[in-house]
């Protein structure tokens, strides 16, 4: 019987595909279109058009070479064994099948294979330009000037040339495959392979045909040995759980990578010879490809596997040390943390000092939480409902008054979410309400009676009877508007044609708060709209026809769009990381917004590979603060900072670490001129240049572990450290931030504003290091490290913060505070800071009332120093707090040196009685509480920590039953305590 063709579509059915494939290639090409009009509309008010036209030019090249290359590979594969069908092909019922589809496909053949071969380039073309990145970095690397330690090649290889290699090694991979299974498939149509009959099953133009393309395939995989020689040191492989290559690598892995590369040579030379020249059949190819496989199984897995088993194994350390210290090497350089300065810092069980109230460093400790305050900043100063400072508020520091300190700082800017109905429609939302106004800053020290900030800049509220007098605007913005802010997620339309007509509102009259001024904006910010074409491109992208109908929109307008900071800098450097924690400050009159850029690689030889958004996350992370991309990484540089301009939206990126071989890279790739010079950065934007959080985070991290060095001690894990979990709510697993404090360490020159962070033992609570970040007086990165002697134990944040709201007399307080659960307690951040030879921990206390929308009021601070919180006051200000701790110390005798009750050779004072007994009962119960928390015993701190509770109780009630005491405790102070002042008897671990 004989096979009738396919079915013809009818001539309607043509035209009306045709229409719809044509529809949707217009949409998508228009909206493709206007997509890139838009931008290049964006970049060009930015003046970044050397961005967008070279991302644009190399994404589009990428798309056309390596498309089409993959296009004609295959498709050239596909016609080639179409031309090597064989003229007469055998009778068989196999033959009689296929020519139904022979018939269908030979007349138009040469359009069956350009559709095909276009779908197939098209789907590479766009995988390739999503490589644009590794294609500008490998046309611009530099060299590092190091090399790995086991090549000796230089680093840039790995970070320029590698991954793109890898890229194209795999195009080639998929475009012979492709090519290979086309080809059958055209052969077996056509009948160059044959499954039935007799005779050979396949034609000689069609062996010589795919063996070719086999022996390709097999060249390819010699390349990719090659290239896996390499991919061995930025795999993990060392033990234990470091990056790079180890000894079963290096010793049994490398060679056996170089093997195989020879051997898939031999393999491809013997696929085309035997099978085409001597043998003229596929057997000794098959053994070829067998051997390979075999080759492969047994080389690069078997031997490697029993060098590993019966080499390594039993004599781990010895053989993995000198590839432990290669990675702990290539981690601290690749992370900044090779100039990380280490110090002890002998921080023992210490009586406060009387000189305690005029230390520099405590009166500079932060009391503000910047993530409580925002509620009371916006209460206070924001005048309209619908006027919001963020859920978080940031941290810098000014000169007033000749005193540089730490202040608190907020952007005042306009929330749309707060609009009322009403106001939420469009004329309101995008050309009436367009910017905010205004930087609110307070000392981050210092509040006012009832516990708001102490503002001194902004508008204080006519109705805040509890606010301070202060003089406003001591930082002073001469242009204050804020028509670009981290809440600016809404397009907005400015600009009017007639000068005296003001539509935007701009703020409230200090006189009448019931009143506002208008606004025209008069800047250089946003695109010109006033064309009819530009309209209605803006009203198709935002589907929205007001851009033509609104008399709102004028010839004068400007359109603002993409208006946070952090959006319009990742846009004008794609190639950025941009930290989470964006922070405005005043800077030549003008509100600027300051972010700290990131260059990123995953290709350092032998260093650790994290994951951005993991070890960055804290309690902070969604709370104010943006979360990074999961990006693993496994070198980062703090290489840019970037501004952005609050009233024109103008991006400028300053070069910050300029021996940086990726940003030169990248500034080389867009001409240049794209960042601006270290050198030009002006110097009142310097002043406000901070440690960045994100980078920090990542560097403390690292830290925990790599600031052992010596890779025994590495290799056994025994000091290793960790960092706490939020001190308030340890159970939610989420980690305490770092904080930034404008203070001098011990061993600083100079007062600093630096992060700070404390870090425990692994799997302890108590002190092990304090981790800062800063720059010295030379603008220059600093890390340091004081480390507490392993003899030494110190509370840590988590055990601080359980023993200070568990003394006796201070949680009566904290309780009174509660008002019977008409108020909630709220801890602000527990702040770390060493002082003389002990640690001072000072914690603000808020109050909320359950009514809505109150604010949290600052009203106590929780203060502790020595060892395990043995003195804490609960007092009304850090002045107090610091004169109450001075005063137990004074109390102690303390003066610098050990309190005379204690030193070595003094008689020991004479007790009898009910109080000797009460004192003896104090003493075995703080011994015991240190024991247990040197053991890490959880359970026993629980049952020591009530039974000391009990024992200075039965002691203050001897005492206060008329008992003269003739000495204390040795470790409890010899006052009692009072409701302003209390004592802790506790220690810590």
């Amino acid at each position: 019987m004989r096979n009738s063709p396919l079915p013809r579509m009818s001539r309607r059915g043509r035209v009306t595909v045709g229409v719809l494939v044509g529809v949707f290639i217009l949409f998508t090409l228009l909206g493709w279109g206007i997509d890139a009009y838009t931008d290049y509309l964006w970049f060009s008010e930015v003046d970044k058009t050397k961005v967008f036209s070279g991302v644009l030019l190399t994404k589009l090249v990428l798309f056309l070479v390596i498309g089409a290359a993959t296009a004609l590979v295959v498709g050239g594969n596909l016609y080639l064994a179409y031309r090597l069908r064989p003229l007469l092909r055998p009778h068989s019922a196999e033959q009689a099948t296929l020519e139904r589809y022979r018939s269908v496909l030979a007349p138009r053949l040469g359009i069956w294979i350009t559709v095909l071969s276009a779908v197939i380039g098209l789907f590479a073309g766009l995988s390739a330009q999503g490589r644009w990145k590794d294609w500008m970095l490998f046309r611009n690397g530099q060299s590092f000037g190091k090399v790995d330690p086991q090549f000796k090649v230089d680093i840039g290889f790995y970070i320029f040339d590698y991954p793109l290699l890898r890229y194209l090694l795999g195009v080639g991979f998929t475009a012979v495959v492709l090519s290979v299974l086309g080809s059958l498939a055209v052969h077996y149509i056509f009948g160059g392979v044959r499954l039935q009959g007799v005779g050979d099953r396949m034609t000689t133009a069609a062996r010589a045909h795919l063996t070719t393309l086999v022996a390709i395939f097999v060249l390819l995989k010699a390349v990719a040995y090659v290239l896996d020689r390499r991919a061995l040191l930025l795999e993990q492989h060392v033990s234990p759980g470091l990056y790079g290559a180890g000894y079963t690598d290096v010793n049994a892995l490398l060679p056996a990578k170089e093997i195989l590369a020879y051997i898939s040579i031999v393999v491809a030379i013997a696929i085309i010879v035997f099978s085409n020249a001597v043998m003229r059949n596929l057997v000794w190819p098959g053994v070829s490809l067998a051997l390979l496989a075999v080759s492969a199984v047994a080389i690069g897995g078997i031997y490697p596997l029993a060098v590993q088993n019966f080499q390594v194994k039993p004599s781990l350390f010895d053989k993995e040390q000198a590839y432990i210290s290669r990675s702990i090497a290539a981690t601290r350089d690749a992370f900044g943390l090779t100039d990380t300065a280490v110090e002890q810092y002998s921080a023992r069980d210490e009586d406060p000092p009387t000189n305690l109230p005029a230390d520099t460093s405590a009166q500079n400790v932060r009391l503000i939480d910047p993530q409580l305050v925002s509620q009371a900043f916006t209460q206070s100063q924001q005048f309209r409902g619908f006027y919001d400072f963020g859920e978080k508020l940031d941290v810098d520091r000014y000169t007033i008054d000749n005193k540089t300190q730490d202040y608190v700082v907020g952007a005042r800017e306009i929330n749309d979410e707060k609009l009322s109905a009403q106001q939420r429609n469009w004329i309101n939302r995008h050309t009436v309400y367009t910017h905010g106004y205004g930087l609110v800053a307070a000392p981050a020290n210092q509040v006012c009676g009832g516990g708001l900030p102490y503002f001194v800049s902004g508008f204080l509220a006519t109705d805040n009877k509890g606010s301070c007098s202060a003089t406003t605007d001591l930082i002073k913005a001469e242009q204050p508007r804020i028509y670009f802010g981290e809440q600016s997620t809404e397009y907005a339309i400015v600009g009017q044609s007639d000068p005296n007509k003001k539509v935007e509102f701009d703020r409230p009259q200090e006189q009448n708060t019931n009143a506002s001024d208008l606004y025209t904006y008069d800047g250089k910010g946003g695109v010109e709209i006033g064309s009819f074409f530009r309209r209605m491109v803006f009203a198709i992208k935002n589907t929205e026809s007001n851009f033509l109908l609104s008399d709102a929109v004028n010839d004068n307008s400007r359109l603002m769009y993409i208006r946070t900071p952090r959006e319009r800098v990742e846009k004008v450097a794609p190639f950025l990381t941009i930290d989470g924690d964006p922070y405005p400050a005043v800077v030549g009159g003008r509100i600027v917004w300051i972010l700290d850029g990131y260059t990123t690689a995953q290709t350092y030889p032998y260093a650790q590979k994290i994951n951005l958004a993991t070890e960055t996350r804290d309690e902070l992370t969604g709370t104010g603060s943006f979360a990074l991309a999961r990006d693993d990484v496994n070198y980062i540089r703090n290489s840019v900072k970037a501004t952005v301009d609050a009233y024109d939206g103008t991006v400028k990126l300053y070069q910050f670490d300029d021996q940086d071989p990726v940003l030169k890279a990248w500034n080389k790739a867009f001409g240049g001129d794209l960042v601006i010079p270290k050198a030009d950065i002006p110097a009142e934007l310097a002043e406000h240049f901070r440690y960045p959080a994100d980078l920090f985070k990542v560097q403390r991290n690292l830290l925990t572990k790599f600031h052992v060095t010596d890779p025994r001690t590495f290799f056994s894990g025994d000091d290793f450290w960790q960092v706490p979990n939020a001190p308030d709510a340890p159970q939610t697993g989420d980690k305490q931030p770092p904080f930034y404090l404008n203070v001098k360490l011990p061993d600083q020159d100079e007062t600093r504003f630096q992060l700070t962070s404390g870090v425990t033992p692994a799997n302890r609570e108590n002190m092990a290091a304090l981790i800062s970040g800063s720059y010295d007086a030379n603008g220059k990165p600093s890390l340091e490290v004081l480390e507490l002697p392993d003899d030494t134990v110190v509370s840590g944040p988590v055990q601080v913060h359980r023993l200070m709201t568990s003394n006796a007399s201070i949680a009566q307080q904290l309780t009174l505070l509660n008002r019977g659960g008409q108020q909630t307690v709220l801890y602000g951040n527990l702040i770390s800071l060493p002082l003389e030879n002990a640690i001072l921990y000072v914690e603000p206390v808020y109050v909320k009332s359950a009514q809505a929308n109150a604010a949290p009021l600052l009203q106590k601070v929780l203060m502790s120093y020595g060892d395990g919180g043995q003195y804490v006051v609960l007092e009304d200000d850090l002045t107090k707090g610091l004169k109450a701790l001075a005063a137990l110390g004074k109390s102690t005798g303390n003066t610098g040196t050990t309190p005379p009750s204690t030193q070595p050779g003094a008689p020991p004072a004479q007790v009898s009685g009910d109080l000797a007994q009460a004192a003896a009962a104090v003493d075995k119960a703080i011994e015991d509480l240190r024991n247990a928390q040197k053991s890490g015993n959880f359970a026993a701190q629980g049952e020591a920590l009530q039974a000391l509770d009990e024992a200075m109780s039965r002691f203050q009630a001897v005492q206060g039953a008329g008992n003269t005491p003739a000495a204390t405790p040795s470790g409890a102070p010899s006052v009692a305590p009072s409701a302003s002042v209390a004592p802790s008897p506790s220690v810590g671990g």
